[in-house]
């Protein structure tokens, strides 16, 4: 028998928390097909926002003889929970998803995360393909093999190092990409700038507002920059043992946002103040010259993103970051600059530097 496919969907479910995930409808039959059953065909796991796109890459797949189905998630961060990953888990398990098969993620980096994340708890271990469609998900979570989900006490504490067996990138898909999800993104392109690759910040300052949108002359070269960067770090240290801890860089008091916000902001947003923190941070601690802390300043106001957030949040912020994933212990750790291009690790810093740094990004 062949199958035309379904898209089920966890968002309503997800949003009354209390309710358990509705179970997606089965495959719907069709007439027999006369050359022998279709392949099975992979799950195409996609944000409610690309219905149009997921149901189109589906078809694409039924149309070359496979036996595709698609799972629509939650927009954004929305889709990171356990909820989500259980609601299609239930559907391989429905569908009789077996390790020779494929799942594919389409969408940003949340949905790739998810993807990755189901992939990767699935059957112990399945491949899965990644297509992002946002600079964030091009440059950052389809890259280096981390996925995850959220939980109340943090973000990304859930996943598993899996990397994806393949990658696509279309830089068309970033033509509708909403401008703040555009400049988003930005920020881990500009991290990557000062963490390893100073072309990258060369080429924001030379025309901001051309960074600011994918018609810009650069966007190719900035994306594939960031992406040259995170890889070479990751293929020397894929589980964060060591060298890949430079690539939280800001990441640390970002998280702590995101988490303070119910992970209603967008993740660019958070990293980027994440970002003049930690420089604040760097030259306090006598690690990093006025002139490269005061350009994060520059090259992030230059895009348009944020550089402040409000002040009498410090105490919530500090708990938070007590559980981030580099700390061990007691102990805070940060990825701070020694110069630009040189990242480093800050082991327990004094709280009163700390308050300090945090007074130079408070609103």
């Amino acid at each position: 028998m062949c199958g035309k496919g379904v898209s089920g969907s966890p968002g309503q479910a997800h949003r009354r928390r209390r309710r358990r995930p509705a179970a997606p409808p089965p495959p719907r039959a069709s007439p027999p097909h006369t050359a022998g059953p279709r392949p099975p065909g992979p799950p195409v796991l996609h944000p409610e926002a690309l219905a149009e796109t997921g149901e189109a890459v589906r078809q694409d797949l039924a149309d070359q003889g496979y036996e595709a189905i698609a799972i629509q998630l939650p927009n954004a961060e929305e889709a990171k929970t356990v909820e989500v990953a259980a609601y299609c888990w239930k559907a391989l398990g429905q569908t009789g998803f077996t390790r020779t098969d494929v799942i594919v993620g389409i969408g940003g980096g949340a949905t790739t995360d998810v993807a990755g994340f189901v992939a990767a708890s699935w059957l112990r271990g399945v491949r899965w393909i990644a297509i992002p469609t946002t600079v964030l998900g091009m440059v950052d979570a389809a890259v280096g093999g981390k996925t995850g989900i959220n939980t109340a006490e943090g973000k990304n504490l859930v996943g598993a190092f899996h990397p994806p067996a393949g990658v696509l990138c279309d830089l068309a898909a970033l033509d509708s990409l909403p401008v703040n999800d555009y400049v988003s993104g930005m920020a881990e392109i500009i991290k990557a700038g000062f963490i390893a690759d100073p072309v990258i910040l060369d080429l924001i300052e030379a025309d901001p507002e051309a960074a600011r949108t994918p018609a810009g002359p650069h966007t190719a070269e900035l994306i594939e920059r960031s992406i040259r960067v995170k890889a070479e770090v990751v293929s020397s240290d894929l589980k964060e043992s060591g060298l890949r801890e430079i690539l939280n860089y800001g990441h640390t008091l970002g998280h702590a946002i995101e988490k303070n916000e119910r992970y209603k902001w967008r993740h660019g947003a958070a990293v980027s103040i994440g970002m003049v923190f930690a420089a604040e941070l760097g030259r306090l601690a006598g690690r990093l010259d006025d002139a490269t802390a005061d350009r994060h300043r520059a090259v992030l106001r230059s895009v348009g993103l944020p550089l402040t957030y409000r002040g009498d949040q410090w105490p919530k912020l500090l708990e938070n970051m007590k559980v981030d994933k580099k700390s061990r212990g007691d102990l805070l750790r940060f990825i701070v600059l020694d110069a630009l291009g040189k990242p480093t690790v800050l082991e327990g810093p004094d709280p009163a530097v700390l308050l300090a740094a945090y007074g130079e990004v408070s609103a």
